[in-house]
């Protein structure tokens, strides 16, 4: 495709009286571009002909810049129109390419504009890759809605709230702030990116590239790009990040649908929801939620597999098909925020060794008062954020708890509150039987009206027996195990399981499950761990990066490396074999066991890795998996839950020989053939164990890792979603992640302030949601298993 790209060499534009835009191009070759993902966003803007350059002309055509990625792209009316091949392809994009690098490194304060309209039938969730030529790239995102209106679509390139980073930093996932997505720093009708993952603040001596794509949809989709941009920040806002949230944990500068206003309010919510529950499983369903009318199959007393007609299914205790359908988190561990206050740490207790909870599943752990007179700020601009909190001795002060540590963000430990707790109280408080329970009572009578069959990840034991819903349990293991890395540990180092430590702790982690459970046959069966860092698809590096670490180590300290010397000796048993196989020049076996360089070289040595690799995974999962059934014969064992950033297939095989269901984590638009075509090789019973997607009407400034354009169209793709997995004769069910909206400033552990609950702060239900639930669940059987 041809297009001019208006880099007239040495023209300078003028963006406002003391800044120049200079369009000279880089030095640099894009050959050098390093590859990456993921988004930012927000809101509106004008500007006129001095605060804005055109980036690319389509109206004229000579520089052939566009490279289209499983797309077609053509150019009409000064339109560039993008029709994605969305469907049957994983990534389907188009980039902008110069052939020399752009060079705006004369400018401090600015942002990248796109006018964009949406001309298909479904929503376009489009993610915009920004790659510099030291190989560093910023992905963020946005949700185009159905529409003939053509509107603009920001990213900030630099200035703001970007801030100043950590320069070694590859994956920003928090600003400054703590959160995931700030609010907007200026006010206007226009909508910016929301930040993912990625460099924050890119070489913009060098922008290489520039990327819109769509992802994993199960739908064809198509947009009109009419103009790209570079323009002038408009006026930062420096009150953009205090008094925004209100007494209830809501936004309190915008208005939207199902905004509370006082107890009041709360309290006519639960009165008139109370009217609709019966508080029993739906028509044509067990007592389990299994399906009455399906066939009848053979009961053990607990939930099992069985494939039936082609289909694998789940089996309730008593004989029926069932389909696990349900939520996560159902609890109050991740309904707190850090407020920006702290206490001596001296007055912290610390965790008992053997603790096998981490502290984001706990309780919310409010500290002394010894320690509660040591309070003091830590950062200021978390607790500007809060336009109220309660004082300690206040009703509402028992919400108040503590963080020991935290995943990411600016601090490391502070003082947290849980608004959605708080609330409960306001909603629940005058219940004879106390706001906890009143909000454990609603919350199974939701779950059996809005049709679900369980309670899904994470649910607090507290609901284990209610014995209305079946639920899945869950466990970690922690301890002091030694660790080895991926290279790539996203939430924690990978442990050494070839440590007899951990195989103690995983035994320790087994017996804290059997005294919850307590062999409940309402238990459908048990996660262990999750999303565990086994290797990422970005390489063959990162795939098999705890091999690639892990060879580097000296096996007299590392026992997974002295295994992994063990398995290459019995395969070579002669050194200058492995050294012909692998292209090295390694002395002896002492040498490779010590620590050796460990970079890959050929196919052969790839090989190698990858039956290393699959000796790493098969220690793993039949060490849980021993451990497990050595407490609970008879409940099911699902796995880890892979992220699908990493499952690497020498790892999911290996985890098929021992789990009795593999788990997935897969946030994308659905399950689409072509990316779960392997599960016909290994031939399990597959679940989902989290996908969400969120929308930015609800107040929340982030949607989540999956967007709609509003909370009607997060309806429709929730019921896109399921289809996919009730039509995916592998997949058992899905859970969705979570049941309550991250709170507005960012989960504690994280910063995660997602719109992605079936419930708001205030325990509000999403009436779009629900309506989509019950009417997935109402026919998921007949979907599946009826005769076409």
């Amino acid at each position: 495709m041809n297009i001019k790209l208006d880099t007239r060499n040495a023209l300078r534009y003028s963006f406002i009286a003391t800044t120049i835009l200079s369009t000279i191009a880089c030095q640099h070759d894009t050959q050098n571009i390093g590859q990456n993902t993921t988004p930012t966003e927000s809101v509106p803007l004008v500007v006129n002909s001095k605060q804005a350059m055109d980036l690319i002309n389509f109206n004229s055509q000579s520089n052939n810049i566009i490279k289209p990625v499983a797309a077609q792209t053509s150019i009409s009316d000064g339109k560039l129109r993008v029709a994605f091949n969305s469907k049957d392809n994983n990534y389907s994009g188009v980039s902008f390419v110069p052939e020399k690098a752009w060079d705006w490194s004369d400018l401090n304060d600015f942002n990248l504009a796109f006018d964009i309209v949406n001309t298909s039938n479904h929503s376009v969730q489009l993610y915009l890759d920004i790659s510099d030529i030291d190989g560093f790239t910023y992905t963020r995102t946005v949700n185009v809605p159905v529409g003939d209106n053509i509107q603009t679509y920001y990213a900030k390139m630099a200035g703001h709230d970007l801030g100043v980073m950590d320069s070694d930093h590859k994956v920003e996932l928090n600003f400054t702030s703590g959160l995931r997505s700030n609010p907007d720093t200026w006010q206007s009708n226009e909508h910016q990116f929301t930040s993912m993952w990625g460099k924050k603040n890119l070489n913009t001596a060098g922008i290489a590239k520039i990327s819109l794509s769509v992802q994993s949809n199960l739908h064809d989709k198509s947009i009109d790009i009419s103009r790209v941009q570079i323009r002038q920040n408009p006026k930062f806002d420096p009150l953009f990040l205090t008094d925004i949230v209100d007494q209830y944990g809501q936004n309190k500068k915008q208005d939207f649908i199902g905004k509370v206003h006082n107890d009041l309010e709360l309290e006519q919510q639960r009165v008139d929801e109370a009217k609709t529950f019966t508080g029993k499983v739906a028509e044509d369903r067990s007592r389990y939620g299994g399906w009455l009318s399906g066939p009848k199959l053979t009961a053990t007393g607990f939930f099992r597999t069985e494939k039936v007609n082609g289909k694998w299914s789940l089996v309730d205790p008593d004989g029926y098909l069932y389909l696990a359908t349900g939520i996560d988190i159902i609890r109050l561990s991740n309904s707190s925020t850090l407020t920006g206050y702290d206490f001596k740490q001296a007055y912290i207790i610390q965790p008992p060794k053997d603790n096998v909870t981490p502290e984001d599943s706990q309780k919310l752990n409010r500290v002394s008062d010894e320690a509660i007179a040591s309070r003091f700020i830590a950062s200021d601009t978390r607790t500007n954020m809060f336009s109220w909190l309660p004082d300690y001795d206040a009703p509402l002060g028992k919400h108040f708890g503590y963080r020991r540590s935290a995943h990411s963000g600016p601090l490391k430990h502070g003082e947290t509150f849980s608004f959605y707790s708080a609330n409960l109280e306001r909603k629940y408080g005058q219940q004879a039987e106390g706001y906890m329970q009143a909000w454990e009572d609603t919350t199974v009578n939701r779950m059996l009206d809005w049709g679900f069959t369980s309670l899904g990840n994470w649910t607090d034991p507290r609901y284990y027996d209610n014995n209305k819903i079946p639920y899945f349990a869950n466990g970690w293991i922690i301890g002091n195990y030694k660790t080895v890395s991926s290279g790539d540990d996203f939430w924690a180092p990978m442990p050494d399981v070839f440590d007899p430590e951990f195989e103690k702790r995983a035994y320790a982690t087994a017996k804290v499950i059997y005294d919850e459970v307590k062999g409940n046959p309402w238990c459908v069966g048990i996660f262990v761990d999750n999303e565990k860092s086994f290797g990422r698809s970005d390489s063959t590096e990162s795939r098999y990066g705890i091999v690639v670490n892990t060879l580097t180590k000296n096996g007299a300290e590392v026992p997974t490396k002295a295994e992994f010397t063990r398995l290459m000796k019995q395969k070579y048993v002669d050194i200058n074999k492995l050294n012909q196989a692998w292209n090295k020049s390694i002395t002896d076996w002492a040498e490779f066991d010590s620590g050796i360089d460990s970079s890959i070289n050929n196919s052969e040595q790839i090989n190698d890795y990858g039956l290393l690799l699959t000796a790493y995974a098969d220690k793993y999962f039949s060490t849980v998996n021993k451990a497990v059934k050595h407490y609970m014969p008879n409940h099911l064992y699902l796995g880890s839950r892979f992220p699908d950033w990493g499952m690497p297939r020498e790892v999911v095989n290996a985890s098929a020989k021992h789990v009795d269901v593999i788990s997935f984590n897969s946030y994308k638009e659905g399950l689409t053939k072509k990316s779960w075509a392997f599960l016909q090789e290994i031939d399990m019973p597959s679940i989902i164990g989290e996908f969400h997607i969120g929308a930015k009407d609800s107040g929340l400034y982030h949607p989540g890792l999956i967007l709609a354009s509003d909370q009607q169209d997060r309806a429709v793709m929730y019921k896109d979603y399921m289809k996919s997995v009730i039509d995916n004769p592998y997949f058992v069910g899905a859970h969705w992640f979570q049941y309550i909206d991250s709170p507005i400033t960012g989960r504690a552990y994280d910063g995660e302030n997602y719109n992605v609950g079936f419930v708001s702060v205030t325990d509000t239900p999403y009436p779009y949601m629900v309506e989509a639930a019950k009417a997935i669940n109402k026919e998921m059987y007949q979907q599946r298993f009826k005769e076409k």
